[in-house]
């Protein structure tokens, strides 16, 4: 990550804002979309307790990395240069993963992953590494094997995950790479007293951030065995403040205060707050499915075209997309998910600064 590329994307965020503005005080519509993710597959080698990926019975239709390097260039065509998170499944699992990450750097796409890290043997974080990636986000929800691998369901996870770490870190002062490593853990009933932890683990394995975010209620089991209920939610106030107090402090905890004070709330299952309203991911994500469905946001609400059969300029501007961003406005459910959460600029320029010091490793 350099300085150059966080310039230009504070620019388009800083005109997202104005226009957001706009819209939500006149009804005009002047808004583009800033935030870009893509699910590459629903496919999964691990087990997790709080999520359906690995419990289908079918797999949704994948597009092609072709697919995806013609929706990636229309998308170019429409906003110019702009950064996208691609997720899973376990995204690592599709053949021609880290040839689209590498395209991506030659397209002058900023490209981002988050990854289980079952994948990220030596071999894969070196071509990672010489990907050029925005950032590279990795799933770890302890600091210790046995409780990652008991909530991941998959027997020898941390030490993958951890082993994988180890080597972006080498490649990236190798190869003089410059991007930030996230630890995202979901935070559950299981782990959240281990959060401050984990964060002190990070602090200590190398130049890592950690963005906790809380679980949904994705699953039955989700719901039943990990949610964070009664007394317990008391407990993850205390723990949230101390989280604060680290942040403040210099931890490398890249979630704004105000959202991991949120949690609690979360679990609650209150709504959004009048701080946290309204809603503006309909007027700012664009979010692409396996199958080259967009949507702004998938709880609740429909897609708004499709990437196979429509221009990034034709979705944004369709009828349907007007319907679904003015009933996303008016939506008060509490999210704190990375894709859902809300972030003002002052947010967008902590985070900024925090991901840029971490982006790189100092050669010795």
């Amino acid at each position: 990550m350099k300085i150059q590329e966080l310039i230009d994307l504070g620019r388009k965020h800083a005109f997202s804002a104005i226009a957001e503005k706009i819209y939500l005080t006149t009804g005009l519509d002047f808004t583009r979309p800033i935030a870009f993710y893509g699910l590459v597959n629903e496919r999964c080698n691990f087990k997790c307790q709080s999520c359906s990926s690995w419990r289908l019975e079918h797999y949704a239709e994948e597009m092609s990395i072709a697919e995806w390097q013609a929706a990636l260039l229309s998308i170019k065509d429409f906003v110019g240069n702009f950064s996208i998170s691609f997720s899973g499944g376990e995204p690592l699992l599709k053949p021609g993963m880290i040839d689209l990450l590498s395209w991506c750097g030659h397209n002058d796409i900023r490209a981002g992953i988050t990854t289980n890290g079952s994948a990220l043997t030596r071999a894969n974080a070196e071509k990672i590494v010489a990907a050029h990636p925005f950032n590279v986000n990795l799933s770890l929800d302890a600091p210790n094997a046995e409780l990652h691998d008991r909530l991941r369901g998959f027997a020898g996870s941390y030490q993958k995950v951890t082993d994988g770490i180890g080597y972006l870190l080498e490649e990236r002062k190798r190869q003089n790479g410059s991007f930030p490593i996230v630890i995202k853990p979901t935070v559950n009933v299981k782990n959240f007293r281990l959060i401050p932890e984990l964060v002190e683990w990070a602090a200590a394995f190398g130049d890592l951030c950690v963005s906790p975010q809380p679980m949904g209620g994705w699953t039955q089991e989700a719901t039943d065995l990990l949610w964070i209920k009664g007394q317990e939610i008391d407990e993850l106030e205390v723990v949230i403040e101390k989280l604060v107090q680290m942040r403040r402090e210099g931890a490398p905890i890249l979630a704004p205060e105000a959202n991991l004070r949120r949690m609690a709330d979360h679990f609650r299952g209150k709504k959004a707050p009048r701080s946290a309203m309204p809603c503006l991911v309909g007027l700012r994500n664009f979010n692409i499915r396996t199958n080259g469905d967009v949507g702004v946001c998938y709880d609740g609400f429909p897609s708004i075209g499709n990437l196979r059969t429509q221009s990034a300029r034709e979705i944004w501007h369709s009828k349907k997309a007007r319907q679904v961003r003015k009933a996303t406005v008016a939506c008060e459910k509490l999210c704190l998910t990375t894709c859902q959460s809300q972030k003002s600029l002052r947010n967008k320029v902590e985070m900024a600064l925090l991901l840029l010091k971490r982006s790189r490793s100092v050669k010795s």
